[in-house]
């Protein structure tokens, strides 16, 4: 179960509040990243995103110790980071705030239905209404992932 990630944003504040909104939640300001938020849906699992500034990267500490934070002068725009993340609003809801923020919003299919909603316009974020939680939890049951993937390997080969 991952219970939480951390994303960037030309506009993290303004990130982290439609974060917020889509997930009925709040916001915090991140006690050792400057212009970083976190946002919390206050649901049973403890689930949080981090939103930075883009171009803040986590960095390794020497030796004993821990990560540190560092920003970059000329950061990407695009990454291969995305999730899918349940939200408890309607798909009416996300299809309005992406359009009031003037970003990209469609409807998919992947044996569930989801919407593929993009911040800034630049990270996709695959949201999940209440309905589509239920068909996606249904989809990843081990039994069916196993009929519609191909497998390569597995954690307990060789053992």
């Amino acid at each position: 179960m991952i219970h939480h990630m951390s994303i960037s944003a030309h506009n993290s504040l303004h990130v982290a509040q439609v974060l917020a909104e889509l997930w009925n939640g709040q916001i915090a300001h991140h006690p050792f990243v400057f212009n970083g938020y976190i946002v919390f849906p206050f649901d049973q699992y403890g689930t949080e995103i981090e939103v930075y500034s883009l171009g803040t990267e986590i960095v390794p500490g020497k030796s004993n110790e821990g990560h540190s934070y560092v920003q970059k002068e000329s950061p990407y725009g695009f990454t291969a980071t995305h999730a899918a993340i349940s939200v408890p609003v309607s798909v009416e809801k996300i299809e309005r705030i992406a359009q009031r923020e003037g970003w990209q919003v469609l409807r998919n299919n992947f044996g569930f239905d989801y919407i593929e909603f993009w911040l800034e316009n630049r990270l996709l974020l695959n949201l999940l209404t209440p309905e589509m939680t239920a068909q996606y939890k249904a989809f990843t049951q081990p039994e069916n992932l196993r009929r519609h993937l191909i497998f390569i390997g597995s954690a307990t080969a060789g053992a």
